[in-house]
């Protein structure tokens, strides 16, 4: 009888420990689900800002090629402001934006480089490739974050979209490095050379 007394307990502890986890976890669920939307609201105003960012960008460029891979990621980057506004649709949220101080603060720098590099030369291009990058891998790490976080909240469809944009990201940087790799950093070092 002692024997079926303890195997009924133990029994019972296992079970109020299950009930207890589970209300934790449907308490944790609501506060993740609060930090995902509110960094769906960053990401969000950083995208929208950065459609007025890119075309400042690409305006300073000299060479074409990185001229057009700026204003080819402009495009991209609308599209996004597009599927991020898909995202909040099937959240059944209004899709709003919370001021993102990290992406302010890479576009502030990104004006920066601008103002301190000599207008037509390669040294500006590297400044700039520089400055998107350091963009980019901002959004590579959000995006990835998210993407996460929709698959843990068990948001399937947003996490497919996210992914997409991530892919996106990740070749914006790709194509950034193989722009400075094969020409502009040469043409920089070059600069330097003759100004010696």
């Amino acid at each position: 009888m002692a024997k079926s007394s303890k195997q009924s307990t133990s029994k019972q502890s296992a079970s109020s420990k299950k009930t207890n986890d589970q209300r934790q976890q449907g308490s944790q669920e609501p506060m993740l689900m609060e930090l995902f939307y509110e960094e769906l609201k960053d990401i969000y105003w950083a995208e929208k800002h950065l459609t007025k960012a890119l075309p400042k960008m690409a305006k300073a460029a000299s060479t074409e090629e990185l001229k057009d891979a700026i204003n080819e990621h402009l495009e991209i980057t609308q599209t996004q402001v597009g599927r991020l506004e898909k995202v909040f649709e099937l959240l059944g949220k209004k899709a709003q934006a919370k001021k993102c101080e990290a992406m302010e603060g890479l576009t502030k720098e990104a004006d920066g480089v601008i103002e301190d590099t000599e207008d037509g030369s390669a040294t500006r291009d590297v400044a700039l490739i520089l400055a998107a990058q350091k963009v980019e891998h901002y959004e590579i790490a959000t995006y990835g974050g998210l993407a996460t976080l929709a698959s843990t909240l068990g948001l399937d469809e947003i996490h497919d979209l996210l992914g997409e944009t991530l892919a996106e990201e990740k070749e914006a940087d790709t194509t950034l490095t193989d722009i400075a790799e094969n020409s502009i950093n040469y043409e920089a070092a070059e600069e330097s050379e003759e100004e010696e």
